[in-house]
């Protein structure tokens, strides 16, 4: 994929392998959170939160700010449209395919 090293920590596919930073992700979908908002959601710590955000912005899936004295973590718009148009090359003409083949 352009713009994205080969080695795991920024592989997005491989960040995503995990169920808590795919919770993590789903999380950031509705707006930007903390490290303790994510961890009072989910059944994992504060440290393993902080250890999941750093692959997932290793991965530019996550960017953070700060506000005040939080850190605020958000989806990082470019990396997940990556792996969205990504997923569109390699699975968009097999669906299209399939489409047909459904049709006909």
């Amino acid at each position: 994929m352009d713009g994205y090293d080969t080695d795991i920590a920024g592989d997005p596919f491989n960040a995503l392998g995990d169920p808590n930073r795919r919770a993590i992700v789903e999380l950031l979908r509705t707006g930007d959170r903390s490290v303790q908002e994510l961890a009072d959601a989910l059944p994992i710590s504060r440290p393993a939160v902080s250890r999941h955000l750093k692959l997932l912005k290793d991965a530019g899936l996550v960017a953070d700010h700060a506000e005040g004295t939080r850190r605020l973590y958000r989806l990082h718009e470019e990396g997940v449209e990556a792996v969205r148009a990504y997923l569109q090359q390699v699975w968009g003409e097999a669906a299209a395919r399939f489409k047909l083949t459904a049709e006909n």
